[in-house]
C-alpha cells in the first residue's frame, strides 16, 4: 500500500511524469545549465580571504576538494529523487511528495521570491562592474546589469531551442576561457615558492577554525549543482539524463575549480592575493600583463552571462509548477505560444530588477545560504524517507555509495547550518522568517483550491 495515502493533504495525486510540453532539453544543455549555475563569481573572489589564514597550497586545494565531494554527494542524491519523480520544480516537488505539500510549498516560496532572483541580481551587478572597469566610458554598472537581465529574459521567453542554444554557447565560452587561463598559467607564468605536497603542519590547518570558516564559502561557490532538477519536465529521457547531467556537470566544475585555484597559487604571490576580491584579475596580470588582464576581465564578465542565463532558464520552472498545483498562483503557470512560462519569467525579472536598483540583494545573499542549505538537507534526508515509505517505487537510478553518500552530505550541511546560525544568528533568523512569510500564501491557496 502507498503509505502517502495516510498523510493529510498529501500530494500523492501530483503527477510524476511530465505532461505539459514535449521534452526538448538535451543532456548537453542540462550539463551546461549545471556548470553555468555553479561557476559564478565565487571561485574568482573567495581565495583572497582563504589565504589570509591558510597559506599552504595543499590545505587550500584540499579545502576545494572537500567542497567538490560535498557537491557531488548532493548531486548523486538529487539524481535518485529526480529520476524517481521526473517533474520540474526541484525541492518543491520532492518535498511535497515525500513529506507534505506545505513543506514543498515553503521551499518553492524561497525559490520564487529570492532563491533565484538574488543570485541573478548579484551576477548581473558583477557583470556590470566588469564591463565598466574594462570600458571606463560606460561607467554605468547598474544600467548595464539591467540591460543584461532584460535581454537574457527576452531570449528565454522565445523558443526552448533558442534558449538552449544560447545557454550552450555561453557556457562553452566560459569553459574555454577557464581552460585557456589554466593552460596559460602553466606556460607563461613563473612558478611561486608554495608547497602543494602535504606535510605535518597541514593536518593542524585542516582541523582549525579558519579551515572550517573557509569551507562555508567554498560550498557556496559550489552551489548550483542541483540546477537541472528545476527543468526535469522539459528534459529528454529525464530518468537517465537528469542524474547524468548532475554528476557530469558537478564533476567537471570540481576539476576546473581545483585547477583554477592551483593556477592562482602557482602564478601569484600569496601576499598579493591576501584580502583581495579580484583574484582572477590579479592572477591574469601575473600571467598576461595589464592589457591581457583587462581582456580576461572582459571575458570573465561575458562568462557571467551564462550564469544569469541558466538561472533565468531554471527559476521560472519552479514558479510554473507551483502555479499548476495551487490556483492562487495559476497565472504564473501560463505559457506563451512557444510553451514557455512567460508570466513566471516576467515575475522573476521584476524581482531581479528591484534587487538590482535597490542593491538590496547583498543582504539577501547573506542569509540565503542558510535557507537554501536547510532545504537541501531536508531533500537529501528524503532519500532515506522515500526509500522507507515507498520501497517498491520505481528507481531508474539509485544513489552511488548509499547510505554513505547522503550521510557525507548531511554531515557537512548540518555542521554548516550550526556554524552559520552561531556566527550569523540574525541573518539565519531572517532566513527562517522569509520561509514563514510563505505560510499565509499557502493556506490561502489551499483554501481557494478546496472551495
Amino acid at each position: 500500500m502507498n503509505q502517502f495515502n495516510d498523510i493529510p493533504n498529501s500530494t500523492s495525486n501530483f503527477p510524476d511524469k511530465p505532461n505539459s510540453s514535449p521534452n526538448q532539453i538535451s543532456l548537453l544543455t542540462a550539463i551546461c545549465i549545471v556548470i553555468a549555475n555553479m561557476i559564478g563569481t565565487g571561485v574568482f573572489t573567495s581565495l583572497g580571504f582563504q589565504v589570509i589564514d591558510i597559506q599552504s597550497g595543499f590545505s587550500i586545494l584540499f579545502l576545494w576538494l572537500i567542497g567538490g565531494i560535498f557537491a557531488l554527494s548532493g548531486a548523486l542524491c538529487y539524481g535518485e529523487l529526480g529520476a524517481a519523480m521526473p517533474r520540474s520544480g526541484g525541492e518543491y516537488h520532492y518535498l511535497s511528495k515525500i513529506y507534505h505539500p506545505l513543506l514543498g510549498f515553503l521551499s518553492g516560496w524561497v525559490s520564487i521570491t529570492v532563491g533565484f532572483a538574488a543570485p541573478i541580481a548579484a551576477a548581473a551587478m558583477a557583470f556590470g562592474k566588469y564591463i565598466s572597469s574594462v570600458f571606463p566610458t560606460f561607467n554605468y554598472p547598474t544600467i548595464i546589469a539591467l540591460i543584461a537581465v532584460i535581454l537574457v529574459s527576452l531570449i528565454h521567453s522565445q523558443t526552448l531551442t533558442i534558449g538552449s542554444l544560447f545557454q550552450q554557447g555561453f557556457t562553452v565560452l566560459k569553459v574555454i576561457l577557464i581552460l585557456v587561463f589554466i593552460l596559460s598559467g602553466f606556460i607563461l607564468a613563473d612558478p611561486q615558492p608554495i608547497q602543494f605536497l602535504p606535510n605535518i603542519n597541514d593536518f593542524a590547518v585542516i582541523f582549525s577554525s579558519s579551515f572550517a570558516i573557509s569551507l562555508v564559502y567554498v560550498t557556496y561557490s559550489y552551489s548550483g549543482w542541483n540546477a537541472a532538477v528545476y527543468l526535469t519536465s522539459e528534459l529528454k529521457e529525464p530518468e537517465k539524463n537528469l542524474p547524468r547531467s548532475l554528476l557530469i556537470g558537478t564533476l567537471i566544475v570540481t576539476i576546473l575549480y581545483l585547477l583554477l585555484n592551483f593556477i592562482f597559487l602557482y602564478t601569484t604571490p600569496i601576499n598579493q592575493l591576501a584580502g583581495q576580491l579580484e583574484i582572477g584579475y590579479i592572477a591574469a596580470q601575473q600571467i598576461f600583463g595589464n592589457f591581457g588582464a583587462k581582456l580576461m576581465g572582459l571575458l570573465i564578465g561575458l562568462g557571467l552571462i551564462s550564469s544569469i542565463s541558466s538561472m533565468v532558464l531554471a527559476g521560472p520552472r519552479v514558479t510554473q509548477v507551483i502555479g499548476e498545483d495551487i490556483p492562487l498562483f495559476k497565472i504564473l503557470s501560463r505559457k506563451n505560444q512557444h510553451g514557455i512560462p512567460y508570466y513566471a519569467i516576467c515575475f522573476q525579472l521584476a524581482i531581479v530588477m528591484v534587487l538590482i536598483i535597490t542593491a538590496s540583494f547583498e543582504a539577501v545573499i547573506t542569509y540565503l545560504g542558510f535557507t537554501l542549505t536547510l532545504c537541501s538537507v531536508i531533500t537529501v534526508l528524503g532519500v532515506f524517507v522515500y526509500r522507507w515509505r515507498c520501497p517498491d517505487a520505481p528507481r531508474p537510478y539509485q544513489t552511488w555509495g548509499y547510505p554513505i553518500t547522503p550521510i557525507i552530505f548531511l554531515g557537512i550541511s548540518l555542521w554548516m547550518l550550526i556554524f552559520i546560525f552561531q556566527d550569523k544568528p540574525l541573518e539565519s533568523l531572517a532566513g527562517l522568517g522569509t520561509i514563514a512569510l510563505g505560510l499565509p500564501f499557502y493556506f490561502i491557496g489551499v483554501h481557494k483550491k478546496l472551495v
